[in-house]
């Protein structure tokens, strides 16, 4: 039975809001001239689909982390893929990186920041997560002050008001605990307010009532000064957040963040893609055109579409993309196959060969099976999404290496990490942008077998049902 779902006009959600405040990304950038790096550890590779031209990690060696801090740009980021980790890995993983980021750092002489990158749609390992960095951080004498939880993400339409976290629909603004992904296998939850969310999430440790909510009023009335006095206040970790509607309500928070950083506030966050682009002082980048997709598109006739996200919105995409399509082929995994040992090896086998021959002459699909397959426990469900997506990554690694193809999209969060880490072998690449207004994003990888060719990092949970098509689109338009 589907649960109710109370939508409202977002003209009626956003009734008296004081105006907009607008700072541009001029005096962001004017603010960060001695602002730490922020290193971005994201949960998965579509946190950078807000941004361009920084740099992209799949790994985390000190040498790694010494490259990206030599870049000479505001943030970059480590992609941790934690959200398909059960919760002891993920801790571990980001104990692993908060330790090489802090030899990294000494040893290049540049201060850094966290940002923890999660879901826009409240999914992953909260408080988790910030809990382990907080501790690590505190072991050389960085304890935060205050974690900022700021999940906006303006182009997908999610968004927080009076401290209620929000997501864009066809038929109006719905309180993100009544949508699909609060009924997540692993991260479920029942709370809109962000407040009562952490409450939910840290099982009554921090009561919502100790949370500072800043809101519309503040940042727009108030400004970046009132903000920074605001999070001045956080002590011992306390958890604050924070409301945006569009760009300039992150600008306004950007500023605030580190003007309390300059006066001995130190930060910890955890963030949706949007308020990397505001602290990175970028503005909204148009989608790339053909001309510059061309000399990114890899030598080759055709790509590979790499589908394994399990949301209606990916399926309704995925069938858009089969209607308006032609020339092109596809092939399905079989999850119920992948599962049995006894025939997967041979079905990957099977599936890739196929493919790999139909990239001579078509642009080529590869699925998993839309129906979902989970457990009653949580960490057993996320046990069988990793064995999946590891099946579907050898898949698309057979499939590289007997066919190159020009590029290659990835569509879901986790297809999307494991696809580039063990995939394609990517360990650095510089995202150059986006194919799709703040949705889609491409990367160009520098190292490694895919080196030259162009990799799209898709969510599965964003864009219109008409948004995979568009992309094919494009980048057949640069061939």
């Amino acid at each position: 039975m589907s649960l109710p779902r109370h939508t409202l006009p977002e003209s009626e959600v956003l009734t008296n809001v004081p105006p907009i405040r607008h700072i541009t990304p001029a005096e962001v950038a004017a603010s960060l001239t001695t602002a730490p790096r922020l290193a971005v550890l994201d949960d998965d590779p579509t946190g950078t689909q807000t941004i361009k031209d920084l740099p992209v990690l799949t790994t985390w060696t000190v040498e790694d982390l010494r490259w990206a801090l030599r870049q000479n740009t505001p943030a970059f980021f480590v992609l941790t893929n934690t959200r398909s980790l059960a919760p002891h890995n993920a801790a571990a993983r980001n104990r692993e990186i908060a330790r090489a980021l802090h030899q990294a750092s000494e040893a290049e002489d540049i201060p850094y920041v966290i940002a923890s990158r999660g879901d826009s749609t409240l999914r992953g390992h909260y408080p988790l997560e910030t809990d382990v960095l907080a501790e690590e951080l505190a072991t050389t004498d960085q304890a935060p002050d205050g974690v900022v939880l700021v999940p906006a993400y303006i182009e997908a339409g999610r968004l927080t008001v009076d401290s209620t976290h929000w997501m864009r629909t066809p038929d109006g603004l719905l309180p993100v605990g009544e949508s699909e992904f609060a009924r997540d296998a692993t991260f479920g939850y029942t709370s809109s307010d962000l407040p009562d969310w952490i409450e939910e999430k840290t099982q009554g440790r921090t009561p919502a009532d100790k949370v500072l909510r800043i809101t519309l009023t503040d940042l727009r009335t108030g400004g970046p000064t009132h903000v920074a006095k605001q999070l001045a206040t956080l002590r011992d970790g306390a958890p604050a957040v924070v409301d945006a509607v569009c760009d300039d309500d992150l600008r306004v928070l950007a500023l605030a963040t580190a003007e309390a950083e300059r006066t001995g506030t130190r930060l910890l966050y955890r963030v949706g893609p949007s308020f990397v682009r505001a602290r990175a002082a970028q503005p909204a980048h148009p989608p790339l055109t053909p001309t510059e997709l061309t000399p990114l598109r890899a030598p080759a006739p055709h790509g590979l579409i790499v589908v394994g996200s399990h949301v209606s919105l990916t399926t309704r995409q995925l069938n858009h993309l089969r209607e308006t399509t032609t020339d092109l082929a596809e092939y399905e995994l079989e999850v119920a196959q992948l599962l049995d040992p006894a025939h997967r090896d041979a079905h990957i086998a099977e599936i890739a060969a196929a493919a790999a021959t139909a990239l001579h002459t078509a642009d080529t699909v590869i699925r998993t099976t839309r129906t979902v397959v989970t457990a009653a426990d949580p960490d057993e469900s996320l046990a069988i999404s990793r064995s999946v997506s590891a099946a579907l990554v050898e898949t698309v690694r057979r499939i590289t290496e007997a066919q190159r193809p020009a590029f290659v999209i990835a569509k879901g969060g986790i297809t999307s990490s494991d696809t580039a880490t063990h995939g394609l072998q990517i360990r650095r690449a510089w995202a150059r942008g986006t194919l799709l207004p703040g949705i889609v994003s491409l990367w160009q990888p520098v190292d490694g077998p895919a080196a030259g060719i162009p990799y799209i990092v898709f969510a599965g949970n964003v864009g219109g049902d008409n948004a995979l098509a568009d992309a094919l689109t494009l980048l057949r338009s640069a061939a």
